[in-house]
């Protein structure tokens, strides 16, 4: 893949506050959605990877600065961006578009980790090697 990965989603009623703004916990759900297809689009599904390779990817730290509201309707495109990749865990930059605005950006650390014991480990090898 060049460039950051793209994952559109469209705000729905359930995703806003009272304020009829996005509610500011849900775009770390659509961080998580982003990442998930991003996994897919490389020929990774996550509960594939969970049965055939005993492990699964869990958040280990999140930072996010929100910088402008999305609202009802709107059409976001979200972005995955591989930014370190070490042995057990890989550091992304995502960010929250609408258009060319920039609404929120985040970075996101995720741990691959023993699906039973949720110890660490490897990232399994044909997953390291296609980042």
């Amino acid at each position: 893949m060049t460039g950051p990965f793209r994952f559109e989603i469209r705000v729905y009623w359930e995703d806003t506050d009272a304020g009829g703004v996005v509610f500011y916990a849900n775009y770390l759900k659509f961080f998580e959605r982003a990442r998930t297809e991003w996994l897919r689009a490389m020929g990774f599904g996550q509960e594939q990877m969970k049965h055939a390779e005993q492990c699964m990817f869990v958040v280990s730290h999140t930072s996010v600065n929100y910088l402008r509201p999305a609202r009802l309707d709107d059409l976001i495109n979200v972005t995955v961006e591989l930014i370190e990749r070490g042995r057990s865990r890989l550091t992304l930059r995502q960010q929250a578009w609408r258009g060319t605005e920039l609404l929120t950006e985040g970075g996101i650390t995720i741990a691959c980790v023993q699906a039973r014991t949720f110890r660490p480990c490897r990232i399994p090898a044909a997953i390291y090697n296609r980042l």
